[in-house]
């Protein structure tokens, strides 16, 4: 049984990272958050805009992609910091994360006396916290325990020629192995919808797949909106991608070949084992984002125009099939299987390259994006502020 060295959790998830995770429930919270994280080293803050003036289902999917990412394996404890007075409630954030069995902190800055004193605390409760999970080890777990994210942004020519179809190939390689796929994006399945139905398992999944495209499309219909000129972007124009159609159908060559088990919601628990459809944004942040808070690992994420983007607390790593893009920007990009197109290395041995980049990744090896500070965050909205 193959095996990756990862840090065991209370309820039994195993992490390959362990993630100090500074939480603000509000926007109100977000200094002192980012503060604390600049005074205690390896810390991570999710800052973000929300958590006040929202109601019915926006409220619940801040509620839900907080607690989500808390609970995310790769977080060994949290610390929860709140204004005092919005509407996510903070005690029952950090219930819902304790859940998990890890050690959650938290307090709201009104009570303590303001943001210096709230600063002064959380630094004081990050160092105490932080020096208890220095002392955790990680061990030899099964890699059929891993979960991965599977994404694609500034997409170009090469991403549906090399790029995502090799990362087919490594995602096949984890679910033979017992693991667990996600793929996102349903507006860049749109065109395509219909070959991925008939990769369902079940009739629910197909008619759930279904559901959620024509459930976004009367969305941008009851908005009066046209989603050419947004999907494809200017940028995947200029890189060669004329039509939803083709894209879509390049997109969704980087899941592999498997059957789709099931279909779920935006930052809903990602189940164990085989290939699932998590209905979110073509959006780089707030997909990455809810797969964070759904429980994978790892996203691996290709790119054809280059993209810096990572995540709070999962590695993102970077894969192209464009050469001098590769060579631009090298600083950003992890693995580059151009030579799909030159003709000098097979679909195989390029989707065997990311599935290696993948087992070192969560053995441990660093990404670029993870070496750079990249660590984006952000939320996916349903309805109007108050």
């Amino acid at each position: 049984m193959r095996t990756i060295q990862a840090y065991v959790r209370p309820n039994g998830d195993i992490g390959i990272r362990n993630h100090l995770l500074i939480i603000p429930t509000v926007i109100c919270s977000n200094q002192v958050c980012s503060r604390i994280v600049q005074m205690v080293p390896d810390a991570v803050a999710i800052t973000h805009q929300h958590g006040c003036s929202q109601i019915g289902a926006d409220k619940d999917r801040t509620f839900e992609v907080l607690a989500g990412t808390g609970k995310n394996p790769n977080v060994g404890g949290v610390i929860i910091i709140s204004l005092g007075c919005e509407v996510v409630d903070p005690i029952a954030l950090a219930e819902e994360i304790r859940k998990t069995g890890k050690p959650v902190e938290v307090f709201d800055i009104q009570s303590v006396g303001g943001s210096v004193k709230a600063i002064q605390h959380g630094v004081e409760l990050a160092r105490k916290m932080k020096a208890e999970l220095d002392k955790q080890q990680r061990v030899p777990v099964p890699l059929s325990k891993l979960k991965v994210g599977v994404k694609c942004g500034g997409s170009d020519a090469t991403s549906g020629l090399a790029s995502n179809p090799a990362l087919g190939v490594a995602a096949d390689a984890l679910i033979e192995s017992g693991g667990t796929i996600v793929i996102g994006e349903t507006t860049e399945i749109i065109g395509a919808e219909h070959v991925l139905a008939e990769r369902c398992a079940t009739e629910e999944t197909r008619a759930k797949l279904y559901h959620i495209v024509d459930r976004f499309e009367k969305e941008v219909d009851r908005m009066g909106a046209d989603m050419r000129g947004g999907n494809p972007s200017p940028g995947n124009i200029a890189g060669g991608l004329s039509t939803i159609e083709e894209k879509s159908l390049g997109c969704i060559s980087k899941c592999g070949t498997a059957l789709i088990k099931g279909v779920i919601e935006y930052a809903e628990d990602i189940p164990e084992t085989g290939l699932y459809f998590m209905d979110s944004p073509g959006n780089d942040i707030e997909c990455v984002s809810g797969m964070a808070a759904g429980g994978v690992h790892i996203v691996c994420f290709t790119t054809g125009r280059g993209t810096p983007t990572g995540a709070a607390v999962v590695p993102v790593i970077k894969i192209t099939g464009n050469k001098k893009m590769f060579m631009h920007m090298e600083d950003n990009m992890d693995v580059d299987v151009s030579d799909i197109l030159s003709g000098t290395m097979s679909l195989q041995s390029s989707g065997d390259r990311i599935w290696q980049e993948i087992q070192e990744v969560a053995d441990g090896k660093l990404t670029k994006a993870e070496i750079l500070g990249h660590q984006e965050f952000s939320i996916n909205r349903i309805g109007p502020s108050l």
